[in-house]
């Protein structure tokens, strides 16, 4: 069997890269290129793209997707979905999970990309159903980590009950590029085998092994493996298809392209660099290269370069080490969570706190709900006495329900609020509205960003006071907004 590539480049590469700020008109020349080159899907929308392209850029994020599939229609395009958080930063009501599901399926999605950030299958399952029920492909979506409770047999275990949902494949998702070639091989096969699915391997070449795992899994039987476009490639994105391509020449399972699929990646090459360097203000040469820290750390590339430098802000760059040896002590006490959006910002965050103030002296409103269960279920059980200690500090008891569970239906409050607000009315307005509210009355109130071309770099708005305890914190994309005793902070870790 030859493995396909699908082409990350419209989204995944420039997040990665470039903190997801190219924007659809940037898009248009390159999508009917890309349509014609014979890749198993175009990665277009989803994670980060749809909140960043509302705030940084001003567009409507259905009418991205409206573009891009009228502009690149015979090729499946595929998105990445954060399971019952759709593509925010909390739990949202199953009939708004369900509408904005059905609405990407309508406006040309083909492939839902379903993951959770705690690799809690019970998070994906209306997910999953919603896609099927809207004649769409759903890929329920493992999140690769590394820990004592994470191993094969896990991997294999989850797989089948993502399997069990109705899933059509499943995708090993290496937000950090820390898969090793050996593992990859083992994993592979082990999913395949647990599951009788398609198996589709995703990575980051942070650490310099992604391309090395690429080819292991192809050899292994993976059916699909991602890769995008220099310069949206490399570093902390996916490898470049074009290295791709050279390392897996000879391999049975190499995937086959037509004989002008080298010439067109050059093509986009060439169009795709002034993009890059007008976005100059986002990149970073840090995230360009090989990390080895990664490895170190066990955490994604983002998450080390960003929260380097907002460590400096802090007045902590000397606790650098202190800092992350204690990310591996928020895992454990919050049952070995992934680190992935929105764990990665808040098992940073929490470990930071724990080394300015005393461990767990002062816990991060979102710290205390991934401990209470308002997440979903953890791999491993929350430390007991930290379980009682958020108890307490919050005020309120744990739980062991799926967390939408306690949601009441949506849709109808969010049409409310629009009419109430004098916005337009639609269904594609009420799912965007529930995550990203103030966005789109300021796109509506006519409040456009500046073009990022030639913009300053703007933090994310205003903090959400979520406690009382003298912290108040509050995750809106990549940035968790921490303001401790009065004053404020931007925490940029890392965004998937």
């Amino acid at each position: 069997m030859k493995a396909t590539i699908n082409c990350t480049v419209l989204r995944d590469g420039h997040q990665s890269l470039a903190a997801t700020r190219m924007s659809t008109k940037q898009m248009e020349p390159i999508a009917p290129i890309l349509d014609g080159m014979g890749f198993s899907a175009l990665e277009t929308w989803g994670g980060a793209s749809i909140d960043a392209g509302l705030r940084f850029l001003g567009e409507l994020p259905f009418e991205r997707l409206d573009k891009l599939k009228k502009l690149a229609p015979k090729t499946p395009h595929m998105m990445l979905l954060r399971g019952q958080n759709i593509v925010g930063y909390t739990n949202y009501a199953d009939d708004v999970v369900e509408c904005f599901v059905k609405l990407s399926a309508k406006h040309g999605m083909n492939i839902f990309r379903i993951f959770d950030c705690l690799n809690d299958p019970e998070n994906m399952r209306t997910s999953i159903r919603a896609a099927k029920a809207a004649g769409a492909t759903a890929h329920g979506t493992i999140c690769y980590t590394t820990s004592p409770v994470h191993n094969l047999e896990y991997f294999a275990k989850l797989g089948k009950q993502i399997a069990d949902m109705g899933a059509d494949g499943i995708v090993i998702k290496d937000m950090a590029g820390l898969i090793a070639p050996a593992e990859t091989e083992k994993l592979v096969k082990a999913v395949k085998q647990a599951t009788g699915l398609p198996v589709w391997v995703h990575t980051h070449d942070t650490a310099g092994v992604g391309s090395s795992s690429y080819v292991s899994a192809v050899n292994a039987g993976a059916d699909a493996i991602d890769c995008s476009i220099a310069p949206f490639a490399n570093g902390t994105g996916q490898p470049d298809t074009l290295r791709m391509l050279a390392l897996l020449e000879g391999y049975e399972n190499c995937p086959e392209f037509a004989p002008d699929f080298k010439e067109k990646l050059t093509l986009i090459t060439e169009m795709l660099t002034p993009i890059y360097e007008s976005l100059s203000k986002f990149t970073s040469h840090a995230n360009e290269v090989v990390n080895s820290d990664t490895l170190r750390y066990q955490v994604p590339g983002g998450m080390l370069s960003n929260f380097r430098t907002q460590l400096k802000e802090l007045n902590m760059a000397d606790q650098f080490e202190e800092v992350f040896a204690e990310i591996p002590v928020v895992r454990e006490a919050l049952g070995w969570i992934p680190l992935v959006t929105p764990t990665s910002q808040i098992v940073g965050m929490q470990a930071m706190l724990n080394v300015k103030f005393g461990r767990w002296e002062n816990i991060s409103p979102q710290c205390a709900d991934v401990a209470l269960g308002y997440y979903g279920n953890t791999p491993a059980p929350v430390d007991a006495d930290l379980r009682a200690l958020c108890a307490k500090k919050m005020g309120k008891d744990p739980i062991n329900v799926r967390p939408a569970d306690l949601l009441k239906p949506g849709m109808d409050d969010l049409r409310a609020k629009l009419e109430a607000k004098g916005l337009p009315v639609t269904d594609e307005n009420c799912v965007i509205y529930a995550m990203f509210p103030q966005q789109l009355e300021d796109y509506y109130a006519g409040k456009r960003p500046a073009d990022p071309t030639t913009a300053k770099v703007e933090n994310f708005g205003p903090p959400v006071a979520l406690t009382s305890v003298g912290i108040a914190a509050a995750i809106s994309g990549s940035n968790m907004k921490l303001n401790i005793m009065g004053k404020q902070y931007d925490i940029n870790i890392c965004e998937q």
